[in-house]
């Protein structure tokens, strides 16, 4: 009889402790139960020279590029969409990281993440919009995710020798990567319509954009570097930093006319103005 009782008592001891199905959703509490966007603060670029945007300096707001990045959390899935200039190794704490003389960045990006609940192993889907170094810098954090990427883009990456407009050390990582090659103009990311890659090459080889259909804010497309300066939009200047110019203004001309379609918002990733307006991380767009 007290033996019987030693167990009912283990068991309701073992009863109290074992976590409920409610804590496993405490657990989870990070997965939202719809669409979000969350926007990073990974620095800034300082241009010393304009002039290569064929713009000029009384024609524009700032010289300075902010350098965001992206996450996208749905309930069942995640997916990081450019991921800065300075890599986390580079910001001492406390303090401000460098590259290339005039990319700044105060905020490690797995700090951030963390803000919101999230580490580079919860990352399902990794995405850049091209293969250029302010938009690789924290890439190796990411080589456990599925690399979404089309093939001109991961060529140009790997080449030898390198391309001199990236970091190849920043994402090195990620040639042991699982991966998917984009082959079709339009990738469907979570395979529902809400997240969808579409290719608009010219600033790059494989350059793409990142349309997020979000249930409350509306659509909003990333624009990559289609446009850097919104004044680059208003006043129709292509820079001639191009890869290709003439694909990117038909590249530019298809998103304008996809943007009217879709009514969605166009945020130009590196308009230091618009980009300031917009909620930072804790906080999300849904």
């Amino acid at each position: 009889m007290r033996g019987q009782i030693l167990r009912l008592l283990m068991l309701v001891t073992i009863a109290t402790l074992a976590p409920s199905s409610a804590d496993f959703a405490a657990g989870a509490a990070k997965l939202p139960d719809s669409l979000r966007l969350y926007v990073f603060d990974c620095g800034k670029l300082d241009i010393p020279d304009i002039t290569p945007y064929q713009l000029k300096r009384d024609e524009i707001a700032t010289n300075l590029m902010s350098v965001p990045c992206f996450l996208v959390a749905p309930p069942k899935s995640t997916l990081m969409w450019d991921v800065g200039a300075v890599p986390d190794r580079l910001i001492p704490p406390g303090g401000t990281g460098t590259l290339r003389e005039h990319a700044f960045s105060s905020k490690p990006l797995e700090a951030q993440l963390a803000e919101v609940g999230y580490t580079p192993s919860d990352i399902n889907f990794l995405a850049f919009s091209h293969f250029h170094w302010d938009h690789v810098g924290n890439a190796n954090l990411f080589a456990g995710s599925t690399w979404l990427v089309r093939p001109l883009e991961r060529d140009v990456m790997f080449s030898n020798p390198p391309s001199p407009r990236t970091e190849p050390d920043n994402y090195s990582a990620l040639k042991e990567s699982q991966n998917i090659i984009i082959k079709t103009r339009d990738y469907d990311v979570f395979g529902d319509g809400s997240v969808i890659i579409k290719s608009a090459p010219g600033h790059s080889p494989d350059h793409q954009v990142l349309f997020v259909k979000l249930p409350h804010t509306g659509p909003v497309l990333l624009s990559g570097d289609l446009y850097h300066y919104p004044e680059e939009r208003k006043f129709k200047r292509i820079p001639m930093t191009e890869f290709n110019r003439d694909q990117t203004a038909l590249s530019r001309a298809e998103v304008e006319t996809f943007l009217k379609q879709t009514g969605a918002q166009l945020w130009i990733e590196h308009d230091f103005t618009g980009n300031a307006k917009l909620k930072k991380a804790p906080d999300f767009y849904d």
